[in-house]
């Protein structure tokens, strides 16, 4: 959904915060509230990529979304996130087909995808290919037609009048429900437990999950934990979510990307926001990072008109930085138009620029114990370079494994001189493996916008 408002007042709040870093240091960590819950095993070195169902294929279905795992499976995707599959209300609807977040029925399928079968038999071919999949929930409110309208009005929040209302203005297609109701607290539960215990899926990915009590959130892990061990991401970002959330949104960053990329502010605020994350965050609280997902391509534009010339720059830092890196539906085909969000817009797959791309970075994910999630993952050192602009360097390092990138943001070619590296390593170019190169190289130079991913 457009959550513009409620995206706002998140921004404001963590402005506050700001704090200098310097370079070559790693930065500390600080521990947060404990959690009720463990990362399952297979998140460490995992990445995700969200599925807009409708927008996938021409058909639009399950059924024909699974003839593209095989080539998902290939380039290394892990965890597929499937916008909501739930069928859609018609009351007080946007566009003509309606937004995915105004449920009608938590427990039912949108019958524009296929049935529970349909449904069942994605998640056992993606379970069978090493894939999880997990469901995004919108428990903050329902369509005006959900039937609890009728079974249960006094499960939603009322206006001055006594009648039901949208949570934020914008968002005149649901209501907001009411979470002071033990009654409704229940039926939630049961209807989460319900697709684990049904489907099997891996976990959910939570809407406006910030808008929703923590009380709730800690009870609903916990239950769905005694059923298979779950992944689950919100979509917030305050370390306080992570008592029940395995990862939280990575916003700040991205808008950072987005404003350095139009050069409203320089690449060395990218440090600063990396010294802010590590000083909020507990070092085993997972961070999304992404250069596009539905809302960013729908409300706010492509990569390209985002990020222009750096949107692989800024790609390789959402896969190489603290986090967990996000592909959104399109982005290998090289995704240049904002997806209709109420209308059938379908994702054009006659060609795959940056699958290649991809499947590198994702594969280096994997393999490369510096670049795992959480504290399974080496900490982030940033390089200091002498003699050039918008020069954007680090070094992940785990034990023998190590990971460098040097992301020139600049519109100009750039000789670069670390500063404070004085012992030569030799790496591996992860995008050339048969080139080896030594650093510090004094005839190291990076063309403009372009970027170098190496590793020992």
């Amino acid at each position: 959904m457009k959550r513009l408002e409620y995206l706002c007042s998140v921004l404001f709040t963590l402005a506050a915060l700001f704090i200098v870093t310097g370079c070559n240091e790693p930065v500390k960590d600080l521990a947060s509230e404990s959690s009720v819950f463990t990362h399952p095993e297979w998140a460490k070195n995992a990445n995700i990529y969200e599925v807009n169902i409708r927008q996938y294929t021409q058909e639009g279905t399950f059924n024909a979304f699974r003839e593209h795992l095989p080539r998902l499976e290939k380039m290394g995707v892990e965890i597929l996130w499937l916008m909501p599959i739930h069928p859609i209300g018609e009351k007080n609807r946007k566009g003509t087909l309606g937004s995915y977040y105004a449920v009608k029925d938590y427990k039912g399928i949108n019958p524009a995808f296929g049935t529970l079968k349909d449904f069942k038999s994605l998640v056992k071919e993606a379970h069978q290919r090493d894939m999880k999949v997990i469901l995004d929930w919108v428990a903050n409110h329902t369509a005006w037609d959900h039937p609890w309208t009728q079974k249960h009005p006094e499960w939603y929040t009322k206006n001055e009048e006594g009648n039901f209302k949208p949570p934020v203005k914008d968002w005149s297609d649901v209501i907001e429900l009411d979470y002071t109701k033990e009654g409704l607290r229940q039926e939630m539960t049961e209807a989460m437990k319900y697709w684990v215990d049904e489907a099997n899926i891996d976990g959910y990915r939570c809407d406006v999950a910030g808008m929703v009590p923590m009380d709730f959130w800690v009870n609903v892990r916990k239950e769905l934990d005694q059923i298979k061990p779950v992944f689950m991401l919100a979509e917030d970002n305050s370390p306080n979510m992570h008592k029940a959330f395995d990862m939280t949104y990575g916003w700040d960053f991205h808008f950072l990307m987005n404003e350095v990329a139009t050069g409203d502010t320089s690449a060395s605020s990218l440090g600063k926001q990396l010294k802010r994350e590590k000083e909020k965050f507990n070092a085993d609280d997972y961070r999304m990072q992404f250069t596009s997902n539905h809302d960013e391509n729908s409300w706010k534009g492509t990569v390209k008109e985002r990020m222009g010339a750096n949107a692989k720059n800024f790609a390789v830092m959402a896969a190489t930085i603290g986090g967990m890196p996000l592909i959104y539906s399109g982005q290998e085909a090289g995704l240049d138009k904002r997806l209709e969000f109420f209308e059938k817009d379908p994702i054009n797959w006659e060609k795959l620029p940056l699958e290649s791309f991809y499947t590198t970075l994702l594969k280096l994910k994997k393999t490369n114990k510096a670049l795992w999630n959480g504290s399974s993952g080496g900490q982030l050192i940033r390089l200091s370079t002498s003699k050039a602009q918008d020069i954007f360097a680090f070094k992940r390092v785990r034990g023998e494994h190590e990971v460098l990138v040097i992301l020139n943001l600049s519109d100009k070619s750039q000789p670069v001189e670390f500063s404070g590296l004085e012992e030569i390593t030799t790496y591996t170019n992860v995008f050339e493996p048969h080139e080896s190169m030594d650093i510090p190289n004094k005839n190291l130079t990076v063309g403009a916008h372009k970027f170098l991913v190496l590793q020992k």
